[in-house]
């Protein structure tokens, strides 16, 4: 016959030999080490409040009130390492999501936007407030009370020089008949309090769980993180694949392609006039266009100037392809993440193609900077108006790349202009060298 070892308190309980295993103890110990961190908890939170309201006519305290919030996170992971007293499976993870870049800011933002930080501060509250006096009532009444009951012909021996003991401050025990039966009164107590102490810490550990654990798999906030760093992947996986060709058309088919121009060039120098020489200067002048169509193609997958020198320069250069004369004013002193300039860049070009095809403007500027943790970019043309992104623009693909990256597009375009299209997309410096 196989025997089941309890995973946990709950399965313990129903289990011959409960009384004598580790499950009371780590019951116990699940319950006052909760007591005291609710009782720390509930003491940091009301000390933070108090400092938030104090020092919030100098505009301190509210910071300090929005660092509160995050309280719960490390309660919460407390709480994961509290539950292996109680369940031998392993502690939940916390759900969390990538912040969008590195440092205190983004970090702080994107804990901020998280369900899971909101959840945990609820528990955190209702640990301060709640959870923990029960806690310690349940330790009182079912170890403390029944200890004492027990120790009633100690106390009469030690206390009562052998005539009388206070048993609970509520009525007094002057024989040792009556003392001795007061203690097995509590011993039975004690061992009933054993069971409590494995319900209490089992039905605590099952809200925590509640609380605190990651999202169940089928959860539809689950899925949606999983969905959402899917996406990101797979825009990193793109742009790696769209250098990887551009590099490869660049270093291979090119080349070979400047070659064959120059080869031509030279034949059609050593040809006499004739036939030969006029097919010669034919074949020289298709493969100069092919030449210059592939540099072109090579460009609009991914220009090497945005690759080496960054954002501005690749918006400068999309400036001097355009039809309409361009204004740039794009502040920029350092380097952004690749799929951020990739994706800032494309929006621009796209922008600027619309604007020669369709617009009928005479200007456009281009305009922004990275402001508060963010990239921001504004394209302003002096056109018509009446543009609608969804009306085959090509802007639509661009504001689902940007979406992918937590940022926004937006066109405003009233019929007879002017028309402004903004991008914002979270992001922040990188240690890449320009």
């Amino acid at each position: 016959m196989i025997r089941m070892h309890p995973r946990n308190a709950w399965q313990a309980l129903p289990a011959r030999g409960y009384l004598l295993s580790a499950w009371p103890w780590r019951a116990l110990a699940y319950l006052m080490t909760g007591a005291v961190a609710g009782a720390l908890t509930l003491a940091v939170i009301t000390v933070a409040v108090v400092l938030a309201g104090a020092l919030a006519v100098v505009l301190v305290g509210l910071p300090l009130l929005v660092l509160t919030a995050l309280v719960g996170i490390p309660v919460a992971r407390l709480e994961r390492h509290r539950l292996r007293l109680v369940d031998r499976a392993p502690a939940p993870p916390r759900p969390v999501r990538q912040p969008y870049a590195t440092g205190p800011w983004p970090w702080l933002i994107t804990r901020l936007r998280e369900r899971a930080t909101w959840r945990e501060l609820g528990h955190a509250l209702l640990f301060a407030l709640l959870l923990w006096p029960l806690d310690a009532l349940v330790v009182v009444f079912a170890l403390a009370l029944p200890l004492h009951l027990a120790a009633t012909p100690l106390v009469m021996a030690a206390y009562g020089d052998g005539e009388e003991a206070k048993v609970l401050k509520l009525w007094t025990v002057t024989t040792w008949p009556a003392a001795s039966g007061v203690a097995v009164l509590g011993l039975l107590l004690l061992a009933l309090g054993g069971y409590a102490l494995g319900l209490a810490a089992g039905a605590r550990a099952e809200l925590a769980r509640v609380l605190v654990a990651a999202p169940r798999e089928g959860d539809p906030e689950a899925r949606v993180v999983e969905l959402t760093r899917s996406r990101v992947r797979l825009v990193d996986a793109f742009e790696a694949e769209r250098r990887r060709i551009e590099r490869d058309l660049h270093d291979g088919a090119q080349q070979r392609l400047v070659a064959l121009t120059m080869a031509l060039g030279l034949a059609r120098l050593d040809a006499p006039p004739g036939p030969l020489a006029d097919q010669l200067a034919k074949a020289h002048g298709e493969a100069g266009r092919a030449l210059e169509e592939l540099r072109e193609l090579i460009h609009g997958i991914h220009p090497k100037v945005l690759a080496d020198y960054g954002l501005p320069a690749a918006v400068a250069d999309a400036a001097d392809r355009s039809a309409v004369p361009v204004d740039v004013d794009l502040e920029l002193p350092g380097r952004l993440p690749r799929a951020v300039e990739a994706a800032a860049y494309f929006v621009v070009r796209e922008a600027l193609a619309n604007v020669g095809r369709h617009s009928g403007a005479t200007r456009a500027e281009v305009t922004g900077g990275h402001r508060d943790g963010r990239l921001v970019l504004r394209v302003r043309d002096d056109g018509r108006g009446g543009a609608d992104a969804a009306a085959g623009s090509g802007l639509t693909g661009l504001a689902d790349r940007v979406s992918v990256l937590d940022g926004r597009l937006a066109l405003s375009s009233p019929p007879g202009g002017p028309t402004l299209l903004s991008v914002e997309i979270p992001c922040e410096w990188t240690d890449r060298c320009a």
